[in-house]
């Protein structure tokens, strides 16, 4: 299989092109320098002789980029190895016999350098003397040492070219992560909205013919509820202060469903309140604990108690009711506990994968203790202070 050469940028090979010509200039004008301080010339090189020595090199430099072309185009593949090496062997051959013919047996006639180095006087130059003289070889071994360069090129461009390949592999995939992860977490939390709406729905009708002033309170509530809901810019993490005023809402309506038989504590230090969570992560573990632990009482007080803390490198939340308790649903993790709990334990999953996790058990005495602990990372403040918006994460 035929492989292509590597491109280069434009200005690459333009580069490239002037560091070959000058390499051969160099060395062609050492060769000189050599030559002229010797004992070859103790009277001073010749003219025709300096001409015919940076002709010389010339060729090499205009040469250099058709041998690297050769190099790339003519890899040693392993399936035809020995018929390109053979084809480059000859090649190398047919150059060096070129440039032989060009230099002693063109210019140095024209020149008419009988000083220089090379044949003796009146030697003719033709095919079958360079052979039997291995005048070519020198020139011979110069193509050999080009080639090898050549490949060394070749190799390394191939190489930076899988790197880069490699490198655009990775972030297309990171990217790809990104946006799946995006997708789910979108698509759970348009699954959390309605089911939140219609349960909140579901209260306010409860009360529209026995409570008409507290159905219009409980509205206000819902009103500003909804408000948050829809100026929701979609990122990933909130403060922990929006999480608890969005509660602070929610719970004023289920106040006005039961009439004062639900009382609420917080226990959230102020240095929290900082702390980012997935927005609506307590909401379906309060609704939780309304739905099957305060509905439940049948006579008290209902209480709800909503407690943060910091362990190490981790927020820990808890919602706690002194409802009936979990009863034949405890399994060490708690039940499932409809959509709700099911949707925050996914979001979690998304977002921290195992550094997020969601446990219910029984509280002492009576209700249940829903448990959420996620790392603890704060929201990005700028220079003044002031907290910046947080921009859509994912975390595989």
């Amino acid at each position: 299989m035929t492989v292509p050469s590597t491109p280069l940028r434009p200005w690459s090979r333009r580069a490239e092109a002037l560091a070959a010509v000058g390499f051969w200039l160099i060395l062609g004008v050492l060769s000189v320098v050599r030559r002229a301080v010797g004992p070859w010339h103790p009277e001073g090189i010749p003219v025709g002789d300096v001409i015919e020595t940076l002709a010389e090199y010339g060729f090499w430099a205009l040469l250099t980029p058709v041998v690297f072309w050769v190099a790339a185009r003519w890899g040693a593949e392993r399936d035809t190895w020995l018929r390109r090496l053979s084809a480059q062997l000859l090649l190398g051959v047919a150059l060096a016999l070129l440039i032989e013919w060009v230099t002693r047996g063109v210019l140095r006639p024209l020149l008419s350098s009988p000083d220089a180095a090379g044949p003796p006087e009146g030697f003719e130059w033709t095919l079958g003397g360079a052979f039997q003289g291995l005048w070519f070889l020198d020139e011979f071994i110069i193509y050999l040492a080009v080639l090898a360069v050549g490949y060394t090129r070749h190799a390394l461009l191939r190489l930076r070219e899988r790197q880069i390949e490699a490198e655009h592999l990775l972030a297309d995939r990171a990217r790809l992560e990104a946006q799946l992860s995006e997708a789910r977490l979108s698509a759970l939390r348009m699954q959390l909205n309605p089911h939140f709406l219609f349960n909140t729905l579901n209260a306010v009708s409860a009360l529209v013919e026995r409570d008409p002033a507290g159905v219009r309170t409980m509205i206000a509530r819902l009103s500003s509820l909804l408000r948050r809901v829809l100026d929701d810019d979609g990122a990933a993490e909130v403060p922990l202060r929006d999480e608890m005023a969005f509660l602070r809402d929610y719970l004023d309506v289920q106040r006005v469903r039961f009439q004062g038989r639900m009382e609420v504590e917080e226990a959230v230090a102020s240095d929290l309140l900082d702390a980012l969570v997935p927005p609506l992560l307590l909401q379906p573990l309060v609704e939780n604990a309304v739905g099957h632990g305060i509905r439940s009482i049948e006579e008290g007080v209902g209480r709800i108690r909503l407690t943060g803390r910091r362990d190490g490198d981790r927020l820990v939340l808890t919602v706690e009711d002194n409802g009936p308790g979990l009863g034949g649903v405890a399994d060490g993790q708690g039940g499932s506990g409809g959509v709700g709990l099911q949707n925050t334990r996914a979001r979690l999953d998304a977002l921290y994968g195992a550094d997020g996790v969601l446990t219910l058990r029984d509280a002492d005495g009576s209700g249940v203790i829903a448990e959420v602990a996620l790392p603890y990372r704060q929201a990005p403040t700028s220079g003044d202070g002031v907290m910046t918006a947080v921009p859509r994460v994912s975390h595989a």
